[in-house]
């Protein structure tokens, strides 16, 4: 049996002997074993598939959370009632998701162990034995981890479409008729890049996912403070917007410290988690030393 992901179905058992179909692709729910037989997925997710599966759920709804945040400014009072909605929605469809999945009506679904990164891309190594013919053996070797994303987008897009409009058309009334539905044309376009991002790099994002978390929020806390014009922790209490950004910022640095530690030794890992408020500290501490009008002004003397 050729190729890196065909295998022989199971026909039938008898006692312990086994009949075998022809070489080819598995069906969905399995993946070829070491003797190239295909066995049905019937592992659980470890912990970090379910980080990878939880931060693939948070990014629409951080998504969700900025544009409603930009186009709502501070024309109205309805953003709040957004955020909770966009909350609803995606964690009503990460619900149905689960529960659609296999076994169906459980909240808990059967996986395939994630071996490699080839695992994710099976329609790259479909065998071509006289270099004439192609046996294609495409399947989901890292079932369900690669299409359970995509149906989670689909709930959440669904729900969206029907909550959403209803809400912003009875409580956006600060805005105009323009900007009332802005937030949902970004989903439009945003839901569309998340989908073909997950075909394309699923397994990139698999392996990279902990470490993009981390870059991204650091770099977003930084432009985000210096936007508000944030020095000093005064600053931070003026607002209780600026608060509640700041936490989040600090649960987003928590998860990809724990995706990357996987927390497999708690006394090693835990300590870790003191780093989280580092990145903002440094930022009040030393933003002073470098804010353009001193640094310009000290130039100027110093010519």
């Amino acid at each position: 049996c050729l190729g890196l992901y065909c295998g022989r179905t199971v026909l039938s058992v008898n006692g312990s002997l086994e009949s075998y179909g022809e070489c080819g692709v598995c069906p969905r729910g399995q993946r070829t074993d070491d003797n190239k037989i295909c066995r049905e997925c019937m592992e659980s997710p470890d912990r970090y598939d379910w980080l990878y599966l939880g931060f693939m759920a948070m990014l629409p709804l951080v998504l969700h959370w900025f544009f409603i945040e930009w186009y709502s400014g501070k024309k109205s009072s309805s953003a709040l009632f957004q955020h909770i909605t966009a909350l609803f929605e995606c964690s009503t469809a990460a619900i149905f998701t689960l529960l659609v999945s296999e076994p169906i009506g459980s909240l808990y679904i059967r996986s395939c162990k994630v071996k490699k990164l080839s695992d994710w891309y099976t329609m790259l190594y479909n065998p071509s034995p006289d270099y004439i013919t192609t046996v294609h053996c495409t399947h989901e070797a890292v079932y369900p981890l690669y299409t359970i994303v995509f149906i989670y987008y689909a709930f959440c897009l669904v729900l969206m479409m029907l909550l959403r409009p209803l809400l912003v058309k009875k409580i956006a009334c600060g805005l105009g008729k323009s900007d009332r539905f802005k937030s949902i044309y970004a989903a439009l376009y945003f839901f569309p890049i998340l989908t073909v991002l997950q075909a394309v790099g699923g397994g990139l994002l698999y392996y990279a996912f902990p470490y993009i978390i981390l870059v991204l929020s650091l770099v977003t806390l930084a432009v985000y403070m210096s936007a508000s014009e944030v020095e000093s922790f005064k600053d931070l209490l003026v607002r209780k917007k600026r608060l509640v950004v700041l936490f989040s910022h600090w649960l987003l640095h928590a998860y990809g410290i724990i995706s990357i530690s996987k927390l497999d030794k708690l006394e090693q890992d835990l300590p870790l988690l003191a780093l989280v408020p580092a990145p903002a500290l440094f930022y009040l501490l030393t933003a002073k030393y470098t804010e353009p009008s001193r640094i310009l002004s000290e130039g100027g003397n110093g010519h």
